[in-house]
């Protein structure tokens, strides 16, 4: 069984390159994935004829490969409906059983004033999670496969009223809390994922859970940290069962990045599993042999047609 995750970045219509030109690039990657369960990012959503949104672009570009027989979930609105923007997608082989999305659900939407506010805040404001969590339960002969889908907040600031001029920041304070407030959003997320982690073990305490996505963060900090429960934070043996085993542990440092900015690369996209399924881990892989650096003055999306993110990949014996 082979299980992936790629943030395949801005799946849309309408944009430079187009479609046809992005799916030349996107669909021998997608075939070299060869994966039976494939978690995507960034998937947006379309609207045609007057019809309720949906993943008219994702569909295309499945259309002839053997994703396009897989059992599907993804992210939805209040209005039953595909996201705008940046959807969670789960295309599995196998039967999904149940599906659910989580936002806010275990942790309370957060409180805060912006002090760098202007005009100044007297009054704390919501700060809400920019996008759900997707669970779903594969229903294999053995047993179920708890597959965790995520997207953390990136580290890009949040909004801070006032302190945006053009593309840049009126003061240095304005951009400061803008990047700790994207900060609160991913680490809360993350608390969220835990969160759900610790009601599936309680459940089932030798539960087969995986955790994939786009973390937007990089191993040892606190997003990392707190979906993987490592035994050496906790200080407490009986809670090793809980603890998630990062994928990546087994490839060679050279090779464990997912993605490069200026110069600089990183491990943004992870891929962790319980205890009981590492019983049957056989090794991972990331596609990184030709991702371009995303930040460098002509790296945009009307110049690179494949996503800023490598697609990883691990194989189980089930």
């Amino acid at each position: 069984m082979r299980i992936a995750t790629f943030n395949i970045e801005n799946l849309d219509e309408g944009v430079t390159p187009d479609l046809a030109t992005r799916f030349k690039i996107l669909k021998p990657q997608l075939k070299r994935i060869n994966a039976d369960i494939l978690c995507l990012q960034e998937v947006h959503g379309q609207e045609r004829h007057g019809r309720p949104r949906e993943l008219i672009a994702l569909s295309e570009l499945i259309a002839d490969t053997p994703y396009a027989g897989f059992y599907i979930a993804y992210t939805e609105t209040s209005a039953d409906e595909a996201y705008d923007k940046r959807n969670l997608v789960t295309l599995s082989r196998y039967p999904i059983g149940a599906s659910r999305q989580i936002l806010n659900e275990y942790i309370d939407t957060l409180q805060y004033r912006r002090t760098s506010a202007i005009p100044k805040e007297t009054e704390a404001k919501a700060v809400r999670w920019q996008r759900p969590i997707l669970y779903t339960r594969l229903d294999l002969p053995d047993g179920p496969l708890h597959v965790i889908n995520i997207h953390l907040k990136s580290r890009i600031p949040s909004p801070v009223p006032g302190q945006k001029e053009g593309f840049g920041y009126r003061s240095v304070n304005g951009w400061a809390e803008g990047y700790f407030i994207s900060s609160m959003k991913r680490v809360g997320q993350a608390l969220e994922v835990r969160c759900l982690l610790e009601e599936l073990f309680d459940q089932d305490a030798e539960a087969r859970i995986i955790v994939c996505g786009d973390f937007n963060a990089e191993p040892g900090q606190v997003p990392v940290e707190t979906i993987a429960g490592r035994i050496e934070n906790t200080g407490n043996p009986k809670l090793a069962p809980r603890q998630l085993v990062p994928c990546s542990h087994t490839l060679p440092e050279q090779l464990r990045y997912t993605h490069i900015h200026e110069g600089q690369r990183n491990l943004l996209d992870h891929m962790m599993m319980s205890r009981p399924l590492l019983a049957y881990y056989q090794g991972a892989e990331i596609h990184n042999e030709v991702l371009h650096d995303e930040s460098i003055a002509f790296a945009s999306d009307s110049k690179y047609p494949e996503s800023d993110h490598a697609p990883f990949v691990v194989t189980l014996d089930l």
